[in-house]
């Protein structure tokens, strides 16, 4: 979990980056922080394989919307895409296999 929220940020400042080299300005707002109140490591994960699909879905519309305009936010979004794929796989294979989570420290 702690290797997943730090890709997350380092995610956020790639994309600050990519909104600065346009001529941009990142937002400072984050969105709405949700609580499900589900505390069990298979809903957690569930959950979190879900906001996985969801910014998946986003990469693949970038995708779609620059491919064959600019390289580089062609590239962004194939890199983010790539590494949010493995990350699903990872948390898929916990899923199915849930006496063999590895504990990361």
């Amino acid at each position: 979990m702690k290797s997943n929220a730090d890709e997350s940020l380092a995610h956020a400042h790639k994309a600050g980056e990519m909104v600065t080299r346009m001529d941009g300005h990142p937002s400072l707002k984050i969105g709405p922080l949700l609580e499900t109140e589900k505390h069990d490591i298979g809903d957690i994960l569930r959950e979190n394989l879900d906001h996985e699909t969801e910014a998946r879905s986003c990469y693949y519309e970038l995708l779609k919307l620059v491919e064959g305009k600019d390289i580089v936010l062609e590239e962004y979004a194939r890199t983010i895409i790539f590494e949010e794929d493995l990350h699903a796989d990872e948390v898929n294979k916990m899923l199915r296999e849930p006496g063999k989570m590895e504990v990361y420290s």
